[in-house]
């Protein structure tokens, strides 16, 4: 049975994740999107590095292992696979669709691996959600003339993504949510700092721009949005917070409306309301999510999984339109 908590946590999660999308729209007009992505993830690594030792939390080898591991596919994979295929011409709206695909790798995945139980009702709701995603996206397919293998980058975005989803239930950590993303923002600043160092572009351009653009990602799509998606994994499990990724295409579609005044279409509507009879079809199952045996998530987890500490595709892509 779901709580109210569960209800607000998954809404946070479809909100702030979408807000990367924004982010990006806003950062890539001042700058390359590896140029952004470094300077939020420095700031995000400082900040989170001053606050855990405010806190006085200290990590061990043990969980600067796990979660390097964790932010090196859920962050820096996931990420600058996306953004590199986009860069390359992939439309952002291709892009979100094969990002897409993601709740299904996961569901897969984790019925074969923890016994979850995947019944009739969850795959109709896996498939409806596809169909919702599909629709809203459909309109911002452009039929660039790219060769096929393009588009294999955003494709290991997505399954890079999946691997770290899996890899958190997996690995189990069990650290407060604001150590985990002090280390795995801290390994995401190194790595896209090297990329824009090696690229030539790694000075930030001093716009108020640029500067905004940094700060939204840093607050809502890093601190905010993979917070929400920790704590959603925590406690529902990996299927459960991957399902709740089909209605960011949406969600993002009326970020774009009431900030950058882009048209909503029919189809982006009828693929909101497929997206939301397809997630509720999935979550109406208490049992979703839940391997067969298993019991309540760790009552030490639930109380870490308060600290706040993102997005992504959520910040590689423009905002399909």
């Amino acid at each position: 049975m779901r709580t109210r908590i569960d209800v607000i946590a998954g809404t946070a999660l479809v909100v702030l994740w979408s807000s990367g999308f924004i982010g990006a729209e806003l950062g890539t007009a001042e700058a390359p999107a590896h140029t952004l992505l470094a300077w939020r993830y420095l700031a995000a690594a400082l900040l989170l590095i001053a606050w855990c030792g405010y806190l006085h939390l200290t990590p061990t080898w043990h969980a600067v292992r796990i979660h390097t591991v964790i932010g090196l596919f859920c962050q820096f994979l996931y990420l600058g696979a996306t953004i590199t295929g986009i860069g390359m011409g992939v439309p952002p709206g291709v892009a979100a669709l094969i990002a897409a695909l993601q709740p299904l790798v996961v569901a897969m995945a984790s019925s074969r691996m923890f016994g979850e139980r995947v019944g009739g009702r969850q795959t109709l709701g896996l498939v409806v959600g596809i169909a919702g995603v599909s629709l809203v996206v459909v309109g911002d397919m452009s039929g660039a003339d790219l060769a096929w293998p393009v588009y294999l980058l955003p494709a290991a975005g997505m399954l890079a993504l999946s691997v770290g989803t899996i890899g958190q239930r997996m690995l189990a950590p069990k650290e407060p949510i604001a150590l985990a993303m002090a280390i795995q923002c801290s390994i995401s600043a190194v790595g896209f700092m090297t990329w824009s160092a090696l690229a030539g572009d790694v000075a930030p351009p001093m716009t108020s721009g640029f500067l905004a653009a940094v700060a939204w990602t840093v607050v809502l799509s890093t601190f905010g949005a993979y917070s929400a998606y920790l704590f959603v994994v925590r406690r529902n499990g990996p299927t459960r917070a991957s399902v709740l990724l089909y209605l960011t295409p949406p969600t993002t579609m009326l970020w774009a409306f009431v900030m950058f005044g882009d048209a909503i279409t029919w189809l982006g509507i009828g693929g909101l309301l497929v997206s939301a009879i397809g997630v509720a079809a999935y979550v109406s199952d208490g049992s979703a999510g839940r391997s067969a045996g298993s019991t309540p998530a760790d009552p030490a987890t639930k109380c870490h999984s308060r600290a706040s500490a993102a997005s992504i595709v959520s910040s590689s892509a423009k905002v399909t339109k």
